[in-house]
């Protein structure tokens, strides 16, 4: 008697908590779901950040590039002509990296010019470079459109190169 008391107990409870456990699995399927939506998005932050390391290191290359090209076309005085950097079109000369009898410092500023701009082009999303001078400190800029928004502006990121000749 005791015996039956007993399992008519468990069958009414089991029949009141019917349902229970697919509640549970539901709640669980909730929970799994939006974790794994916070990891799909730790996984896309991860990939910008690795996109944007990768530009800011090419940039810095390109610009320590153009620190080199400038130090080695020096005039008969062993200085740089900015001017030749500033004033000279961006253009394709005749000139090759190494320095030729007949190409002049101006000319091999272009050609060098030319080669940066254009490897900047190719590497960098909208990358631009600049070249200014201020108390005897160059400054080669290198600027790309890091937030991608199609618009190079003051909110993308830059890397900047100090030399003195």
């Amino acid at each position: 008697m005791l015996l039956q008391q007993h399992v008519l107990k468990k069958i009414k409870m089991m029949i009141k908590n019917k349902g229970f456990t697919l509640i549970e699995v539901l709640i669980t399927v909730v929970i799994l779901a939006l974790g794994l939506l916070g990891l799909a998005g730790l996984q896309i932050s991860s990939l910008r950040n690795n996109l944007s390391a990768e530009h800011r290191g090419k940039a810095a290359q390109l610009a320590y590039d153009m620190t080199d090209r400038m130090r080695s076309n020096t005039d008969r005085n062993n200085l740089i002509q900015l001017e030749d950097y500033k004033n000279s079109a961006a253009e394709k000369t005749n000139c090759i990296a190494v320095p030729v009898i007949g190409c002049t410092a101006t000319e091999q500023a272009g050609h060098d010019l030319f080669e940066w701009k254009r490897d900047i082009a190719n590497s960098l999303p909208l990358g631009d470079g600049d070249i200014s001078v201020a108390a005897g400190v160059y400054s080669i800029t290198v600027a790309w459109d890091d937030n991608r928004n199609g618009i190079l502006d003051a909110s993308d990121a830059s890397f900047v190169a100090r030399f003195e000749p």
